[in-house]
């Protein structure tokens, strides 16, 4: 294998399961067992339903990047397939999605740093100010090596997996023990009506696994690493949330998750004793900066690869020395530090909140034109219509408002797509 080769291509199986095992974990299994405490079984039921769908939803992708490996990511062949502007509308919705929840899972960061360092967080300003240094730092390290960002991310993976570790531990020895702690704990029943609503929810913690098939271009071996690499790190990402957030739901009551911001910290602390708890905030925020790290990359990759599509104007595109797109992360992480500055305001932290789940609907309409893109190739079909009928479930469950606003911020691409195209088709860079 060439230099060159590797230096254009220089993610293994191994790196490109950590890009979507690092995409999947970062900042939402550290609070979601509080947020889904007060559904008891459906809680459980919602895990497996989201974990299956998001299996189903993998392999459509995976078998769509395999099927075009020429291509330079699956943004690219949504364009190729669907036509140039579903592709651009697409490819820009995520990158929208990239800088909005980047900004959350920053401050995410910022707020856990302040369990061990409590200067970091002592106001709103300063957490947006730790928030921001985060983004810039990672921003430049993309910007600098991919290779070097890549074994950044091999790292963090295998870190954050440490809390999620400590959790399987205390909840083996529960078991063992007789379970008495489960037991002694009222869980509530399963009920059909609230399913829906439990995995939706779930998802927004799910979403995130497509890293390797957008970044498809930096792949080596593409036919036959990304199926690899996006099951396996689909598969595993599931089984540690499933494990770690029904663990901890079921041992301690509802009613102290629901008060706790920190969940996993509060389980921990409670069996292995108070120090813990600056551990386990220590680890948050490792997970934090292993998942900005691979959503910083998708900030450069997907414009990227929609110039090279033509979908998009040149500008966007241009490459530093180390082949990374310079504009677009720059934007998006400047984007990224001015929402954390809006949110904290007062009034702005309701925004933040509305942010997060603007992400997760952004990131469907990838999920759901890759499966459209699927039939036409005629790849994956039964698992296509299966993933696009989850996806419309999930889109008719968040909201009018949010799915209005999410079709608005992909609508605003179509005049830089405009730009692209002026005199006639677009021209693959």
């Amino acid at each position: 294998m060439t230099e060159a080769h590797t230096d254009t291509r220089p993610f293994g199986f191994w790196t490109a399961t950590a890009m979507v095992i690092g995409g999947m974990i970062g900042a939402g299994v550290f609070v979601l067992p509080s947020q889904l405490a007060p559904y008891g079984w459906t809680g459980v039921a919602a895990w497996v339903l989201g974990g299956a769908a998001a299996v189903l939803i993998a392999s459509v992708l995976a078998g769509v990047a395999a099927a075009r490996p020429r291509e330079p990511g699956l943004v690219a062949i949504i364009g190729e397939v669907l036509g140039p502007v579903a592709g651009c509308l697409v490819g820009w919705g995520g990158w929208v999605s990239y800088w909005c929840a980047n900004a959350y899972i920053a401050l995410v960061a910022a707020r856990y740093g302040g369990q061990f360092a409590p200067a970091l967080a002592s106001s709103q300003p300063r957490q947006a100010l730790v928030a921001s240094l985060i983004i810039a730092g990672l921003t430049a390290i993309n910007l600098a090596s991919l290779k070097a960002a890549g074994r950044l991310q091999v790292v963090t993976t295998a870190l954050k997996l440490l809390p999620m570790l400590a959790v399987l531990i205390i909840v083996i020895m529960l078991v063992l023990r007789g379970g008495g702690e489960y037991a002694a704990v009222a869980h509530p029943r399963l009920d059909p009506s609230q399913l829906f609503t439990a995995t939706s929810l779930a998802f927004v913690a799910i979403v995130g696994f497509e890293t390797a098939s957008i970044a498809a271009q930096r792949v080596r071996d593409p036919e036959r690493n990304i199926p690899r690499a996006t099951l396996l790190g689909v598969v595993l990402t599931c089984l540690v949330y499933l494990v770690v957030c029904v663990g901890i739901d079921f041992a301690l009551p509802v009613e102290v998750l629901t008060a706790s911001n920190a969940p996993i910290a509060l389980f921990v602390g409670q069996y292995w004793g108070p120090w813990a708890g600056g551990v386990i905030a220590a680890f948050a925020v490792i997970s934090c900066i292993g998942c900005l790290n691979v959503w910083i990359m998708m900030q450069s990759e997907v414009p990227l690869g929609l110039v090279r599509a033509g979908l998009l104007p040149g500008w966007l595109g241009r490459t530093n020395r180390h082949d990374v797109a310079t504009a677009p992360m720059l934007i998006a992480s400047g984007l990224s530090v001015a929402l954390l500055f809006v949110g904290s305001w007062q009034t702005g932290a309701g925004l933040m909140d509305f942010l997060l789940l603007l992400t997760s609907v952004s990131a469907l309409w990838i999920y759901a034109f890759a499966c459209v893109a699927a039939l036409m190739i005629g790849t994956h079909r039964i698992a296509a219509v299966l993933g696009l009928l989850f996806c419309a479930g999930v889109l008719y469950g968040s909201g009018l408002e949010t799915v209005l606003l999410s079709v608005a911020l992909l609508l605003a691409a179509l005049p830089l797509y405009a730009l692209a195209t002026r005199g006639g088709q677009p021209q693959a860079a």
